[in-house]
């Protein structure tokens, strides 16, 4: 027979898992949604190319949009963080580099100005306007076409 203390030990234990499990999924809210989002309306318009300047190229890898926990606070870049900031948060790009993203027709260019994401398996974190703008927004996460014009030698 088993006896109370190792029925108490094994629930703590399942909860804790369970705890361990929800956090990331709570913390999402933060960044625009966990992986999975719901997925575009279908689009009879064509996709958006964007015209490429010398030196840049197009990569299509997956994205996420945060904001409105950060708004107010100053982003690795200098830049402070509003409802209204085009941008655009990547590991290893240049502050200052343009960045044009194409999704479902429409596209919007913006500027890198924070560094992330930090999810694993992305390497765009939009900020909220520009994912609205691009349409991204309702989508949460997935993939998006980016075209990268770095800036010009100093």
């Amino acid at each position: 027979m088993t006896s109370k203390r190792t029925i108490r030990a094994i629930a703590g234990l399942v909860f804790l898992a369970a705890m361990f499990i929800a956090a990331p999924a709570a913390s999402a809210s933060d960044t625009g949604g966990i992986p999975g989002g719901t997925t575009p309306p279908p689009t009879t318009a064509p996709t958006a190319q964007p015209a490429t300047s010398a030196g840049s190229w197009t990569v299509n890898k997956a994205a996420t949009w945060y904001g409105p926990g950060f708004w107010g606070k100053t982003t690795a870049c200098g830049t402070v963080l509003t409802p209204q900031t085009l941008g655009v948060a990547h590991r290893k790009l240049p502050c200052g580099t343009q960045v044009t993203f194409s999704y479902g027709g429409a596209s919007v260019t913006a500027t890198v100005i924070d560094r992330g994401p930090f999810h694993k398996g992305y390497a765009w974190d939009l900020t909220k306007a520009t994912a609205r703008m691009v349409g991204f927004l309702t989508v949460g996460a997935g993939p998006i076409t980016a075209t990268i014009s770095p800036p010009p030698a100093a």
